[in-house]
C-alpha cells in the first residue's frame, strides 16, 4: 500500500532512526522537514553523548566549563526531576559520571515530534532504536500499529494501537543499578507508554534497573504512565491501563 508523505532512515546516536511522515504535504516541504529532523538529532548526539570527547557532557565530566545552552540546562534539570520521581532508580550520575542517555534520547524524539506537528506534519511516527513517538494517523481513520518484541525471543508479545502515544523500551542496552553500580540483567525488557517520550524513557530505565520484584511493585505508582515488564523467560506482566491500547498477548497478566 502506498501512503502520502515521506520517510527516511539514518544512523544517529549509534542506532537506526526512522522518521515516517504520513501527512500529505508538498514534496518541496517534506525534504526540508526531514533534513531538519536529522540535523536536530545529530546536534543532540554531538551535545549530549558522553562518548564524544567534544560534547558538553564530556566537558562537564572532565570538570571543564560548559556553554550555557538552554537545552543542556533543561535536560540536566529534567534528569534531576526524574531521579526524584523514581526514588533514585533513574540517575544520570553514576560513579561521579554524568550520563543522561536514559532520558535524552526520548526527550530529543519528543521535541522533534512537537516540531513536526507545529510544521504541519501532524501524522508521523519516529522510531529511535525502539523508542517510538506516534501522532495523528497512519492512514485516514487508521491508528498507528506498533509491535513490542521480546528482546531475547524476538516474538511480538504486544501490539499497541494509538493516534498519539510515546512508547519507550529498555532492555537491549547496558543498564546499571545506580545504587550498586552493577549491570542489571535479571529482566528481559520494560516498556512504558504515556504522553511524553522523555519521561517514559526514564521510567523504563528505572524499572529495568530495579529488577523484576521491585519493578512490579513500583510500576502502578507511575500513573498515568502504563508499563509492561517482560521476564527473561518471556513472561509478560502489565499495569491494567496498558491493555487499553491493544489486545493482550498470550500469557500477559495484569499487575
Amino acid at each position: 500500500m502506498t501512503f502520502p508523505g515521506s520517510a527516511r532512515v539514518e544512523t544517529v546516536m549509534g542506532m537506526p532512526v526512522s522518521v515516517d511522515i504520513r501527512t500529505a504535504l508538498p514534496r518541496r516541504e517534506l525534504a526540508p522537514l526531514l533534513d531538519d529532523a536529522f540535523s536536530w538529532l545529530r546536534w543532540v548526539d554531538e551535545t549530549f553523548s558522553p562518548d564524544r570527547d567534544d560534547s558538553q557532557i564530556s566537558r562537564l565530566n572532565r570538570g571543564q566549563t560548559i556553554e550555557q545552552i538552554p537545552e543542556v540546562v533543561e535536560v540536566l534539570h529534567r534528569c534531576q526531576d526524574m531521579r526524584v520521581a523514581t526514588g533514585g532508580w533513574y540517575d544520570e550520575r553514576i560513579g561521579g559520571v554524568v550520563d543522561p542517555t536514559g532520558y535524552v534520547k526520548g526527550w530529543a524524539v519528543e521535541r522533534l515530534s512537537r516540531a513536526l506537528t507545529n510544521a504541519g506534519a501532524v501524522d508521523h511516527r519516529i522510531n529511535a532504536g525502539g523508542d517510538i513517538r506516534v501522532r495523528g494517523s497512519a492512514a485516514p481513520g487508521r491508528r498507528w500499529r506498533v509491535g513490542i518484541r521480546d528482546p531475547h525471543l524476538g516474538t511480538v508479545c504486544k501490539v499497541v494501537f494509538a493516534h498519539d502515544l510515546a512508547i519507550a523500551t529498555s532492555g537491549g542496552a547496558r543498564i546499571v543499578d545506580p545504587h550498586t553500580g552493577e549491570v542489571e540483567a535479571t529482566l528481559g525488557s520494560v516498556t512504558v507508554i504515556g504522553a511524553d517520550l522523555g519521561i517514559a524513557d526514564a521510567y523504563a530505565t528505572a524499572l529495568y534497573a530495579m529488577g523484576p520484584a521491585r519493578a512490579k511493585r513500583f510500576a502502578p505508582e507511575l500513573q498515568p504512565y502504563q508499563s509492561m515488564i517482560i521476564s527473561r523467560d518471556g513472561r509478560a506482566t502489565s499495569t491494567p491501563g496498558f491493555a487499553e491500547y491493544g489486545g493482550a498477548a498470550e500469557g500477559l497478566v495484569a499487575v
